[in-house]
């Protein structure tokens, strides 16, 4: 889906009533197209495979093929973001089992259903910017083969170059480039010498595929490059942290400072006044 690309909806219910109310809610935003509406599980699963849709609201409890039987029959990795639908509030928990993104309990008001509308269109466009970043290092390999075979061939099977999205372009980042990593979230900000970029990772994910000769996590939001440190600080209440050699200032946990003073070979700190 492009970026300025109206979000295809399909809505599944076996309620005449329950699909009217979702057609009306969506119908009202002018970034959305309703591509099609199914009864039941059966057609629900057709129309998927059909439409190809952005978002599906799918309905729980309906005759023969349930909400959770079009996921198996569709397949999880195939399904689009997902909605559930449900009068049935315990099969919230089975919905986010299943990888849908949330649950509106009927009946749902219209705020509701905004916060489950913004959650769905965030995790779209998420998708989309992976999908460039993928198609990217796709294009950038195929002008480069020799990048290509340096990645496979390499005996390191850490990380050297990253795919970072932003203002609706992407672009590979250097390992070599990075001073720091700081975490917000579920994402992950690349400081390098050129600014920051942000792409989607778990902190602990991106420290094991970094070279831990030359990375150290500090801090359970907070990775940084070895030959960076400038100084160890200490404060009088007995907190830590790391200097770099651009001058910010990164935080050390107390359970990481002993591993990093090893790691840099030193055993005494600067007392930061």
């Amino acid at each position: 889906m492009a970026s300025n690309a109206p979000i295809r909806s399909l809505i599944v219910d076996d309620e005449p009533l329950a699909r009217e109310r979702l057609h009306e809610l969506l119908d009202d935003r002018p970034d959305v197209i309703v591509v099609g509406e199914a009864e039941d599980g059966l057609e629900a699963a057709d129309a998927i495979r059909e439409h190809e849709p952005d978002l599906v609201f799918l309905d729980v409890q309906m005759p023969g093929m349930n909400g959770i039987d079009v996921i198996e029959e569709v397949g999880r990795e195939d399904m689009p973001i997902t909605i559930f639908v449900t009068a049935y509030d315990q099969y919230a928990i089975k919905a986010f089992d299943l990888a849908a993104v949330d649950y509106l309990l009927k009946p749902f008001d219209d705020e509701r259903f905004e916060q489950a509308f913004e959650r769905a269109r965030e995790r779209i466009v998420d998708q989309d910017a992976d999908a460039i970043s993928r198609r990217l290092l796709h294009l950038l390999q195929e002008q480069d083969p020799e990048l290509l075979k340096e990645m496979e061939a390499s005996d390191e099977p850490y990380l050297e170059r990253i795919a970072v999205q932003g203002r609706g372009k992407a672009r590979i980042v250097s390992v070599e480039d990075i001073t720091h990593i700081t975490a917000d979230g579920s994402y992950a900000e690349l400081h390098t010498t050129d600014g920051t970029h942000v792409i989607r990772e778990r902190m602990k994910a991106l420290a094991s595929r970094l070279d831990p000769k030359k990375f150290v996590r500090v801090h359970r939001s907070a990775i940084v490059r070895l030959d960076e440190v400038e100084l160890i600080l200490r404060s009088g209440g007995g907190n830590y942290a790391v200097r770099l050699e651009d001058g910010t200032t990164v935080s050390v946990s107390r359970g990481r400072i002993e591993e990093l003073q090893d790691r840099l070979g030193v055993d005494v700190v600067q007392r930061d006044e």
